[in-house]
């Protein structure tokens, strides 16, 4: 069976917002198996619990927020791609603010915290989002340039992304990224690439309450021609990979994992969400799945969740 996963232990980390700049403590706790991930915000009376959940999604602006009963839980894109890639079905994360601590920018301090207290499988099998049917938005038009985002059947987790900045920093770089699960690894291929962001809006992010907390530590950042930051990239295909850890993140707010694959060309938390909501308005294009002999399940699957360590 392919089961379900949780965390053996809770760890904590303490950091600031991307965007609030406010210090944040976060406590990431076992669940039961069936529980989901759910955020608490321990910080209000009483606690508000927000599911993590793409009908949830209330504010896609530079990061993916999350609203419930007034409780607003920002940029949980980082976090959700590292439990999507290390396969954690379930758990609770607490928090003492309104968003979470951004760290060193990318998904690698999250998969370190997951791996440091160790993964539970649980007696329950998992269960998967296998999509039937094409499922495609778009956002733009010829003029402006198009942007889309689609998911095709595939037995499998596979991911095809393209970017165009038009920045010559960028432009050096690889523009398009493919990642199948069934070959790649989320913590060694994935996880390591930050976010980004230009010297050019800083102005305007701030002028809008974002990018409070942003900075060098956090974020590679760009002026007109080239990285600021003085270690330069992590990866050739630092950015592009980004934005693929992002949509990783943005889809697991389906509440299940994916069998499918997943193309975009600049697509961005709008419309990764647009998706999932499109997705999960056409019940005939989705189905439930859940492989009870392990044995069963397609080989991809199984390279990426037969080890937890993976």
């Amino acid at each position: 069976m392919l089961k379900q996963r949780t965390l053996r232990a809770l760890v904590r980390a303490v950091g600031v917002g991307l965007h609030s700049g406010a210090k944040v403590t976060m406590c990431l706790r076992p669940a039961a198996a069936g529980t989901g991930i759910v955020f608490r915000r321990v910080d209000l009376d009483p606690v508000v619990d927000v599911p993590a959940s793409a009908l949830l999604v209330s504010d896609t602006r530079m990061c993916s927020c999350l609203e419930r009963q007034g409780a607003r839980v920002a940029t949980v894109e980082h976090l959700m791609s590292a439990l999507a890639g290390l396969g954690i079905d379930n758990a609770f994360v607490d928090l003492d603010a309104a968003e979470l601590p951004i760290l060193d920018g990318s998904a690698s301090p999250f998969v370190f915290l997951i791996r440091s207290v160790g993964i539970e499988e649980q007696p329950v099998a998992k269960r998967f989002i296998r999509v039937t049917q094409p499922i495609e938005v778009r956002e733009g038009d010829q003029e402006s340039g198009q942007k889309w985002a689609r998911l095709d059947p595939y037995e499998g987790f596979r991911l095809s992304f393209s970017i165009g900045f038009n920045h010559p920093a960028i432009d050096r770089t690889a523009q398009q990224l493919t990642i199948d699960f069934a070959d790649n690894s989320y913590a060694r291929e994935v996880a390591r690439a930050r976010t980004f962001g230009f010297m050019h809006e800083v102005e305007w992010l701030h002028e809008n309450g974002l990018a409070q907390g942003g900075g060098l530590e956090n974020a590679l950042v760009l002026d007109e021609f080239r990285v600021l930051n003085a270690e330069g990239l992590r990866d050739k295909d630092e950015f592009v990979k980004h934005k693929l850890l992002d949509a990783i993140g943005d889809l697991y707010l389906l509440g299940h994992p994916l069998l499918a694959s997943f193309t975009a060309h600049k697509s961005g938390h709008a419309l990764n969400n647009s998706l999932a909501r499109e997705l999960l308005a056409r019940p005939e294009a989705w189905e439930f799945t859940s492989f009870e002999d392990r044995e069963q399940a397609p080989q991809a699957i199984s390279r990426w969740l037969i080890s937890p360590a993976h």
